[in-house]
């Protein structure tokens, strides 16, 4: 049965067309240190333009060869399946599917036969996807179904948040991020930068933010031997790295709340010119700007402005959440001068929800995360031109506790097992439909110290909203996707990903 094969998100259209294709590996097993092959497949990407040839190798190399299917040029003597990259869109209209927009760049057809695999999309993007399709096909074996598979999303925006501020990571974690998050589609990564426990972003401008504030972290300072932050440097290749993934970076410089880690190293954005101490706790609404104090308006364009030029995306994330200290006015005049130094500057604006108090323009984004307020604000806006990226804390957020008691994350919020972060619609929120950009899974790490945590509490939550932003409603069943879950177990071993084995899954052996 089609519904059987371990595919998240759940495609749109599915045909398994009866048996399996398969070259074995025919050589001995390597060194127990690398994963031996148990397959070979032969790459064929001459329809791609030349100079695309290094890089589709190297994607094709590192989705594969994890599961145990060996990659040869087609021009090798040795035998294997071979395994064919076309960028057409002509074949890419099945019947029966009328709903489904098969022009889009993200499309694909994936096709497996017992005699090759040809992966076909309108575009790069749509290649990379049927890859990474096919890459959830392989079984143990090495064999991969007879199927026909054609796909396309339901949200454009599919993305992940992840918090650096609270406890701070490192590069390597946030490539490991990277990597996950293509597995499952997604294509935002929204880095969330600032807040009151630390500054993670080099800002060429104001060198004492990250240079002070990069020191510290919840409950004190970041591990002995970490620097604390990303250079300029490194934040370029993250984002080059993310977008030869197709992967787009967000930055979020959260302001004009959630601010202690700049006033504590900047002074002079405070009313008397103290710098605040260091703040290693977990109380939010602790910390403000102030409109009229004369460094503030300077010291964002600097900020602002530093980080829109490093930004290579579409996008800049201004915060805007939980600025209590705050009265409405002075509250609307920050958030307008943040949004107007991004606008100007030539990006969209992304912001939490409390912005729809702000007189921002129907181009910015709005990022849904509390489902405990009133939805009217939200609606109205809506009419105006919003657009919104749905994350209800109630479904969406990754660092709540699996079940009380939980070690690891947060309880503010109810617990999310897996069947949580499954069963919810995203345009049942009093958010008109039309008005919804997408979906964002969120991780905030006041209580999750490691990469190996944040992992932990990000699998097996992360592909179920993976395919609440894919796949329409119709579509898509607990009943289904919770045996689809299972397998992926191996892909995560296959990477040396920790996730928790939530008794909701029928794990494999």
């Amino acid at each position: 049965m089609s519904n059987e094969l371990p595919l998240i998100p759940w495609p749109a259209y599915v045909r398994a067309t009866g048996g399996k294709a398969l070259v074995p590996w025919p050589y001995p097993a390597r060194s127990s240190s690398q994963v031996n092959p148990v397959a070979v497949v032969k790459l064929d990407f001459d329809a791609l333009e030349s100079d695309n040839h290094r890089h589709w190798w190297t994607l094709v190399h590192e989705l594969l060869e994890p599961v145990g299917v060996a990659v040869l040029d087609a021009k090798s003597p040795d035998d294997g399946l071979p395994l064919r990259l076309r960028l057409a869109g002509e074949s890419l209209r099945p019947g029966g599917v009328p709903e489904v927009d098969w022009e889009a760049d993200e499309s694909y057809e994936l096709t497996v036969t017992s005699q090759e695999i040809v992966v076909s999309a309108p575009a790069q993007v749509g290649l990379l996807h049927g890859l990474r399709t096919l890459r959830q096909l392989v079984t143990p074996k090495g064999a991969i179904p007879c199927v026909t598979i054609k796909d396309t999303p339901r949200f454009a925006w599919r993305g992940l948040s992840l918090d650096l501020a609270r406890h701070w990571f490192g590069p390597k974690t946030i490539w490991q991020v990277i990597d996950l998050a293509g597995h499952y589609k997604l294509r935002q990564l929204h880095l969330h930068l600032t807040d009151d426990q630390g500054w993670r972003l080099e800002i060429p401008s104001r060198t004492a933010l990250a240079e002070i504030s990069g020191r510290t972290q919840m409950n004190g300072s970041v591990p002995k031997g970490e620097r604390g932050y990303l250079t300029m440097a490194e934040f370029g290749e993250l984002q080059e790295y993310a977008a030869a993934r197709f992967i787009e970076i967000i930055p979020e410089i959260d302001v004009p709340g959630h601010t202690n880690a700049a006033t504590h190293a900047c002074p002079e954005l405070t009313p008397d010119g103290l710098g605040t101490p260091a703040y290693g706790g977990v109380e939010v609404g602790i910390s403000r700007l102030w409109f009229d104090a004369p460094a503030t308006e300077p010291w964002l364009r600097d900020v602002l402005g530093d980080v829109v030029t490093a930004t290579r995306g579409r996008y800049v994330h201004i915060g805007g959440d939980e600025a209590l200290p705050l009265d409405a006015t002075e509250y609307v005049k920050l958030v307008n001068l943040a949004y107007d130094i991004v606008r100007q500057a030539g990006k969209r604006t992304v912001a939490w929800q409390e912005a729809v108090a702000a007189d921002i323009g129907p181009e910015a984004l709005l990022q849904y995360w509390d489902p405990r307020v009133k939805v009217a604000p939200f609606a109205a806006a809506a009419t105006a031109g919003a657009q919104f990226i749905m994350s209800p804390a109630s479904h969406a957020y990754l660092d709540m506790k699996y079940h009380a008691g939980y070690p690891l994350g947060q309880d503010w919020m109810n617990p999310i097992e897996v069947h949580d972060a499954y069963e919810w619609e995203p345009t049942a929120l009093g958010v008109p439909p039309g008005a919804i950009a997408g979906v964002e899974a969120c991780i905030f790490t006041e209580f999750i110290a490691t990469g190996d945590e944040a992992f932990s509490m990000l699998l097996p939550r992360l592909p179920a909203i993976a395919e609440v932003a894919w796949t329409p409603p119709e579509r898509r069943k607990w009943s289904e996707f919770h045996n689809r879950l299972a397998p992926h177990a191996r892909l995560w071993n296959a990477e040396d990903y920790p996730w928790h084995a939530s008794p909701q899954v029928a794990w494999l052996p």
